[in-house]
């Protein structure tokens, strides 16, 4: 497999310093900040009844979002109900259990599900007779395609003995732990303490049950962080060689999550040393021989995620980068955002209103939007400059028909200072994201954002490194 084209990485600091900002992650676009209230759920459900009627093959993601833990992890911004408390998980159960039967009820066949992912809060909170029962319900009510990717997030901390196994029996075959850093006083500081041998023990047991495409998740810029713990987690981390690593950046926004104010602010990394963390691992992970995927995931060469990169049908979406060409996903749960068609729809945002709706046989949805024809059109840019590195104007001409250069000439205008700084390349055949200007990828995005370009109220960002 040749995947020269897209490893290329020019890390230049004083470039990711300069240009460094807020800015939308784009897991959709238009971003879930422009989500209006009002008849999503006509919209909606007329959206299910047309791929019903006419696209019932085309591909389905599902995604079932689990939202209790037992403690909080003070960097969190997850949607999340904190209890040790296993029984409040039946009511949530019997919940779900309703808004599966209503999402069936538009459908005449079951429809065939290539992609499931469990996400949280913590989804192995569950008892393994909940995690069962809610299996159940998903096999009663969907067909699973013999090659669907089927995903959870783990907590090493938090798992029944035979959940893995339980779960292997249902189709899942990949799974994301949760490590962050392996310093005990870093772990003390976010309320995370999670010795090395209990991640090493559920990684052995996941491998011996047929996991592929682990991920492991590390955060860089926590609370008492440095260059040396930084280079002692990695080295922890390179010896499981993850098929998958994401290196996220820690937004601490206290005054949005409530959790970070338990953090001592003086305790955060600088600037700098958060740069020379982000360094230090991507450095180290490239000589370890994993591929740059882009924004914050790594994938060694042979993984899915880089093929599928490389193959042109890597995509974004609400879990982040994912492998099969872009596709419908229905979203269970307190919170969940559905996208099907030009329809997003997203859920109540708390347990009572979302039981409340339920109760009146209603899908609990209390926001959305339908995409324009240039929504779509731009949300093909973006995904294809975060996705491929590049824009190709033949291939939007192609595709919607339309002369690319003049309908984007003003973001093509906007782009001239990423130019100048050698970020971007622009020439009569598209827009190429420089080996210097992957890790500003979401900056390149952005300027094809016409809602960011006509200055509308939007909600406050994280930063890009």
């Amino acid at each position: 497999m040749e995947l020269a084209h897209l490893t290329t990485l020019d890390f230049d600091a004083a470039m990711i310093a300069r240009h460094d900002g807020s800015g939308p992650r784009y897991t959709s676009y238009p971003t879930a900040d422009r989500f209006q209230s009002g008849s999503v759920s006509t919209h909606y459900i007329e959206a299910l009844r047309e791929r019903d009627a006419g696209h019932a093959d085309a591909p389905l993601s599902l995604y079932v979002h689990i939202p209790f833990c037992d403690t909080v992890c003070y960097y969190c911004a997850c949607n999340k109900i904190v209890t040790k408390h296993k029984f409040k998980a039946d009511p949530y159960l019997d919940d779900l259990e309703k808004e599966i039967g209503l999402i069936r009820k538009l459908f005449h066949e079951a429809p065939v599900v290539s992609q499931l992912h469990f996400g949280g809060g913590t989804p192995t909170f569950l008892t393994n007779m909940q995690m069962e029962r809610l299996l159940k319900m998903l096999h009663a009510n969907f067909r699973f395609a013999d090659d669907a990717e089927c995903s959870v997030e783990i907590d090493p901390r938090r798992l029944e003995p035979g959940v893995l196994k339980l779960m292997a029996d249902y189709g899942f075959n990949r799974m994301s732990l949760g490590v962050q850093d392996v310093d005990e006083a870093v772990q003390k500081a976010i309320n995370r303490v999670q010795p090395v041998a209990v991640t090493g023990q559920v990684l052995d047991e996941a491998r011996s049950l047929g996991y592929k495409s682990i991920n492991m998740d590390l955060i860089y810029g926590l609370p008492l962080q440095s260059v040396n713990t930084m280079y002692r987690t990695l080295k922890t981390v390179l010896a499981w060689r993850p098929d998958r690593i994401a290196l996220y950046s820690y937004a601490h926004l206290p005054d949005r999550f409530k959790p970070q104010r338990r953090i001592d602010n003086d305790a955060i990394p600088s600037p700098q040393e958060k740069l020379a963390m982000l360094k230090l691992a991507v450095t180290t992970l490239l000589d370890a021989g994993y591929v740059y995927i882009g924004m914050d995931h790594f994938a060694l060469p042979d993984d899915e995620l880089a093929q599928s990169m490389d193959e042109g049908t890597l995509q974004r979406n609400f879990q982040g980068y994912s492998t099969r060409a872009d596709c419908d996903l229905i979203a269970l749960g307190v919170s969940a955002i559905s996208r099907i068609g030009h329809v997003y729809a997203q859920n109540a945002r708390t347990l009572e209103e979302y039981h409340e709706m339920l109760e009146r046989e209603e899908l609990p949805l209390i926001r959305g939007l339908v995409m324009n024809r240039d929504d779509e059109i731009r949300r093909d840019a973006i995904h294809s400059l975060l996705c491929q590195s590049k824009l190709s104007f033949t291939d939007m001409g192609q595709t919607w028909g339309i002369d690319a250069q003049e309908y984007f000439v003003e973001d093509l205008d906007a782009l001239r200072g990423l130019q100048s700084d050698g970020l971007v390349e622009i020439d009569d055949q598209q827009v190429t994201i420089t080996p210097k200007g992957r890790f500003l990828s979401r900056v390149v995005a952005m300027r094809f954002d016409k809602y960011l370009r006509m200055g509308q109220p939007m909600a406050r960002y994280s930063k890009v490194i």
